[in-house]
């Protein structure tokens, strides 16, 4: 039988817990999410956008709006998926604007295309029901 022999009071049980760790890791992750947020954000066909003097900053009202971009050689998405010919445009814009609360369309179109592809989009996305159709720009003299 094993007797103890001296009375410190160091026994006590110690009922903390230690949040530094779950801090750090919280930090982590919230770092992570916000990078990989603006990520996806600008994943997708890459445009150079014509410049206005004269822009108005619009916001949606009900949800996030349709973008449909179309870059440079021609190719067209809708949101970020995108289409692998203009036959499916009408589609993926009723799909889209059916899955929409906000039935705006934006045009981001690269500063080179022909302004009767920009007419075709507007076309389709009418068709498709949208209720407002933009343009969008970049403010003159800033860089892309």
């Amino acid at each position: 039988m094993a007797m103890r022999f001296d009375d410190n009071a160091d026994d006590a049980i110690v009922a903390e817990i230690n949040i530094t760790p779950l801090t750090d890791v919280a930090l982590v992750l919230l770092i992570i999410f916000m990078i990989s947020s603006t990520a996806m954000m600008e994943s997708g066909l890459q445009v150079k956008l014509p410049s206005a003097k004269a822009t108005a900053v619009s916001t949606a009202q009900k949800g996030k709006p349709i973008y449909v971009t179309i870059s440079k050689d021609g190719s067209i998405a809708v949101n970020s998926d995108r289409l692998a010919n203009e036959d499916a445009l009408v589609q993926s814009l009723k799909d889209a604007v059916a899955q929409s609360a906000d039935k705006t369309v934006i045009i981001r179109g690269d500063e080179s295309i022909i302004l009767g592809k920009a007419v075709k989009i507007m076309d389709a996305a009418r068709t498709a029901g949208a209720e407002k159709i933009a343009l969008a720009t970049q403010p003159a003299g800033k860089a892309p």
